[in-house]
């Protein structure tokens, strides 16, 4: 569960990036977030993840009050969320079997279990053939997988999507939508989009965001401009 209380953030130069959103999400829902650019999409994403905290406001996820001053469970909140970026952020360094055990590297799996859930991971997002090639062999989309595998591996409950097509053409977008549609109803699944199409298409949970203000909270809603 994803709680969102009378959430605003302000940044230090006075920009208003959230005012006064709440909302909640289930386990294992499905969620577009959408928006003009600065309406405070990823703010709500980076929050979720605490990459920092909220100028006013209660933010809870799972059991854990983030917000609070007694919360020290940073690092067991990250091992639940799995993250996944427009420019990817992967290892350019390293080839995409690589790529993706780092992730259960850090939760301390044993190289059987890595193996395991790596194959399975790559299967998932259509990647098998590819294990062993590294980035720069890699098209566009492709790496994008790679990103949602990272993602999903060490058994994260909540994968948060930042613009994950917005580098991607048509066809390639379609893909990749695919296989989150792989994942609905496993994970709550919360993605970040100005593609009207996608929304539209999938007929998920929308909530709209201007000017940091939660405008439209709809199920099976769209993506009107």
């Amino acid at each position: 569960m994803i709680k969102f209380e009378n959430v605003s953030k302000k940044f230090p130069l006075g920009t208003l990036a959230l005012s006064e959103v709440s909302f909640e999400i289930e386990d294992k829902d499905f969620v577009f977030f959408v928006g003009p650019s600065g309406a405070g999409k990823t703010t709500i994403l980076k929050l979720i993840l605490h990459e920092f905290k909220p100028s006013n406001g209660t933010i809870l996820i799972n059991d854990f009050d983030v917000t609070s001053r007694e919360f020290y469970q940073l690092e067991m909140l990250r091992r639940n969320i799995g993250m996944i970026f427009q420019d990817f952020k992967i290892l350019f360094d390293k080839n995409v079997f690589e790529n993706i055990a780092l992730s259960l590297k850090v939760l301390s799996a044993n190289d059987d279990q890595i193996t395991k859930i790596v194959n399975q991971a790559l299967e998932l997002v259509g990647l098998t053939k590819k294990k062993l090639s590294f980035p720069v062999q890699l098209s566009a989309g492709e790496i994008q997988r790679v990103a949602i595998a990272r993602a999903i591996v060490g058994d994260r409950e909540i994968i948060l999507a930042d613009e994950p097509t917005g580098n991607l053409d048509p066809k390639t977008t379609w893909e990749i939508m695919k296989i989150f549609k792989k994942l609905e109803g496993k994970k709550t699944i919360l993605i970040a989009t100005h593609n009207i199409d996608i929304v539209n298409s999938f007929q998920k949970r929308v909530l709209v965001l201007k000017q940091g203000k939660l405008t439209k909270d709809q199920r099976k809603g769209g993506y009107e401009v």
